[in-house]
């Protein structure tokens, strides 16, 4: 596959991945408690957490044909 149809559609699932893991994130962040330091700990670890998972789909898009 060429490398420029590969960057369009890793482009559009990482936009589409995006979308939904911060909806996830927002849910999920309802079923918690009203504790601030737990809302600082959880948004702290899903704001970073979300890289983890593209990283096959990044490589994937970068490796050469």
């Amino acid at each position: 596959m060429p490398p420029r149809i590969k960057k369009i559609i890793g482009s559009f699932a990482i936009l589409l991945f995006l979308a939904v893991y911060a909806m996830a994130a927002v849910s999920l962040h309802d079923l918690l408690p009203d504790n601030f330091l737990l809302e600082l700990l959880y948004f702290a670890i899903a704001g970073t957490a979300w890289g983890a998972p593209l990283i096959p789909l990044l490589s994937w898009m970068n490796r050469e044909p």
